[in-house]
């Protein structure tokens, strides 16, 4: 963690420059260009409100923010899983050419995407503003859960780095996961739609308790129990330690693969 930490720091520049390469790549040929960064949520908010409205909405004040506040962390969680995936083999010229970490290309992959949510957090005031649903002063708290979601991300990207460096089908498999996954998080729901014998289920998903502490920040105007925080920076910090410490064990052995 330690070795990370150094590389994080003396390597930022960097980090940073293939961070911008991969947002400009993502975007090249578009009219619209970053734009994208905040239509891309409202669009699939408003599809998913659309949809669901229906089924949830009724009994769901300002549906849209409820689904919002919830959307934009899974969507950083995906998209960095997605991209950090690939970030080693797709970096495979770089890597055979330039002596340098090849955890930097994990850490660039979900930077580019934490400059998405950041930038995503437009849409979402201004949808705020638009449905009148109060601005909370716990808005001040969404770097804490932000933070925690930051570091269960980097291990899971991580994990999958090195897994789709030895076998390619692994980001094909992925998608699948993350689609599974997207409708076991209580993010189109809320978890009192089960009973209450099976709500237990829920907390084997890592990543409900940074996503409950969004959603109680923007929509709910509340602040989650401190065990519930604990919970998210145990899981990020549990699976950072084992997956980086996976991907240092075996990232001499990249280069016979790429």
């Amino acid at each position: 963690m330690i070795e990370l930490l150094h590389d994080s720091w003396r390597y930022r520049e960097l980090v940073w420059a293939l961070a911008m390469k991969e947002l400009k790549v993502r975007y090249k040929r578009s009219v619209l260009g970053f734009l994208w960064a905040l239509l891309n949520p409202m669009l699939l908010m408003l599809v998913l409100t659309v949809v669901f409205s229906t089924i949830f909405g009724a009994s769901i004040p300002h549906y849209a923010v409820f689904i919002l506040s919830a959307l934009l962390p899974w969507t950083f969680f995906s998209q960095s899983l997605a991209y950090g995936a690939e970030s080693v083999v797709g970096n495979a010229d770089l890597i055979k050419k330039v002596r340098v970490p090849k955890s930097i290309f994990v850490l660039a992959a979900v930077t580019s995407n934490m400059i998405n949510l950041l930038l995503s957090f437009i849409p979402l005031i201004l949808i705020v503003f638009a449905v009148g649903q109060p601005f909370h002063a716990t808005w001040a708290y969404l770097p804490v859960p932000m933070l925690a979601l930051l570091i269960f991300t980097l291990g899971a990207s991580f994990f999958f780095a090195t897994a789709n460096v030895f076998y390619r089908d692994v980001a094909h498999i992925l998608q699948v996961i993350l689609q599974v996954w997207f409708y076991l998080t209580p993010i189109l729901y809320k978890t009192e739609l089960f009973p209450v014998k099976w709500r237990w289920l829920f907390k084997l998903n890592p990543v409900i308790f940074v996503i409950n502490g969004f959603r109680l920040s923007v929509y709910d105007g509340m602040l989650p129990r401190l065990q519930s925080v604990g919970a998210s920076f145990a899981c990020g910090l549990l699976a950072l330690v084992i997956a980086y410490s996976i991907f240092r064990r075996y990232q001499d052995r990249f280069v016979f693969y790429l």
